[in-house]
């Protein structure tokens, strides 16, 4: 699969995952790939913990309601750091999101399935903290994303997606009569 086709056939999933191992080469390369991101000024404030441990998987799938992945043999918690860049603006956000693009397309390409929980895990209820608790992260980290990985039992149903026509243009934004 071509870089291309790998953007076209990326989808979140949501089912179940087989019981069968990422192999830690594997997971290196996911990882990899999400580290080989952009970030504003390389400042690099995105990190990452894979979870392969079956007992420390258990831990954070206790915490994590309502569940999400949790048949995933592995999974990768993606970590910022706030640093000021240019002009004293912040571009966690950007290389965060930039790195989690980066593991999914991997995922994707190395025949795995993944979902990005982001807002699951931040919101009111602060999973992520107890997360970070879980996995010993410092304070001066923030925990913000939740990849499972694993093969899917089943394929990744498609989003309808409204056309390209709609979405984007030529030139300027079209003028409607």
């Amino acid at each position: 699969m071509n870089v291309i086709e790998t953007i076209h056939s990326r989808h979140s999933y949501r089912g179940k995952y087989k019981d069968t191992p990422v192999p830690r080469k594997d997971l290196i390369e996911i990882l990899k790939a999400g580290l080989d991101a952009p970030s504003g000024c390389n400042k690099q404030t995105t990190s990452l913990i894979a979870v392969d441990d079956p007992d420390v998987l258990a831990k954070l799938h206790r915490v994590i309601e309502p569940p999400v992945g949790e048949t995933a043999p592995a999974a990768i918690c993606v970590l910022t750091r706030r640093i000021n860049a240019y002009r004293d603006k912040c571009f966690a956000v950007q290389d965060y999101s930039a790195a989690i693009q980066n593991m999914l397309l991997a995922i994707v390409e190395m025949g795995y399935q993944s979902c990005w929980y982001e807002g699951h895990i931040t919101d009111d209820d602060r999973i992520c903290d107890k997360m970070a608790r879980i996995l010993n992260v410092p304070a001066d980290y923030e925990l913000v994303c939740f990849l499972p990985v694993g093969i899917a039992e089943n394929d990744p149903t498609p989003p309808g997606k409204k056309p390209l026509e709609e979405r984007a243009w030529f030139n300027s934004f079209p003028q409607h009569v």
